[in-house]
């Protein structure tokens, strides 16, 4: 059985592409997730996806993708906007949050048994990826590395010390809406195909394992960037190989990474 065999089907040859997309993307993105401790606000967009898919239903819009991403904006930015002002811990915050929207749209999603037309979500399904659909992603791509070199000196600092940051006349508010914003297209985007409850793991995995043994920033950037696409592109492979879907197999081998890295790193403490 030749090693390349599975790059003669276009489906595979598209959900390919869509991971050397994506999973730069949640490498670059997961490093911030990682040191700003935000890896619960990621967690609940992926579930929020329920109700914006509810609404997009109830409504009759035809592409719930829409609702998903128009919701989940309002949803992060409505976090960030009562995060400010709550007396309550981020996390006990975030928790409400994700658990009310999840379980408001698993309840109409649920009415009448038609759950099981979206159970295909909490999954993903990678191989059903369009050219139309890579197209979006390759847009997403570019605007995050444009986004990127114009605030990640910003976000840095923000995420060290916001007080400094403020200091210093950073807009420390308007880019944590911003990061927020572009976090919450990026899940939207990807969690057809990854699956609502893989895509946070998706997004802290890789960069977990990559502070466990970087150095410095640049290498921490680096390793994460590496790290995620190893895992899709292996994961792919070993899905195809194996029957089993490539989401799930993806995540494990991006566990299997961060565990690794994990003792690895532990034998020069």
């Amino acid at each position: 059985m030749s090693l390349t065999e599975w790059l003669e089907y276009g489906f595979m040859r598209n959900a390919l592409l869509a991971i050397v997309i994506i999973a730069p993307l949640f490498g670059i993105l997961g490093t911030m997730i990682v040191n700003k401790k935000m890896a619960f606000f990621s967690d609940s967009l992926g579930h929020s996806a329920l109700t914006g898919i509810a609404i997009g239903a109830v409504l009759g819009v035809r592409d719930t993708t829409v609702s998903m991403i128009l919701f989940a904006v309002i949803f992060a930015l409505l976090l960030n906007k009562i995060g400010e002002r709550s007396m309550a811990s981020t996390d006990t915050l975030i928790s409400v949050f994700s658990s009310a929207s999840m379980a408001l749209g698993l309840a109409i999603l649920s009415k009448g048994g038609n759950f099981s037309k979206y159970s295909s979500l909490l999954v993903g399904d990678i191989l059903s990826i369009t050219k139309e659909e890579i197209a979006y992603l390759i847009l997403i791509f570019v605007v995050t590395l444009i986004f990127w070199g114009m605030s990640f000196n910003k976000l840095c600092a923000q995420s060290v010390n916001v007080t400094l940051a403020k200091s210093k006349h950073i807009p420390v508010k308007f880019l944590e809406n911003c990061f927020s914003v572009l976090i919450a297209l990026i899940v939207m985007l990807s969690i057809k195909w990854i699956g609502i409850l893989l895509i946070n793991a998706l997004l802290i995995l890789p960069a977990a394992a990559s502070r466990n043994i970087s150095q410095n920033m640049r290498e921490y950037h680096f390793f994460s960037v590496v790290f995620s696409v190893f895992s899709g592109v292996l994961g792919l492979f070993i899905s195809y190989h194996t029957n089993v879907a490539t989401g799930p197999m993806i995540v494990i081998i991006a566990a299997v990474i961060y565990f690794a890295t994990y003792f690895y790193g532990r034998r020069f403490e």
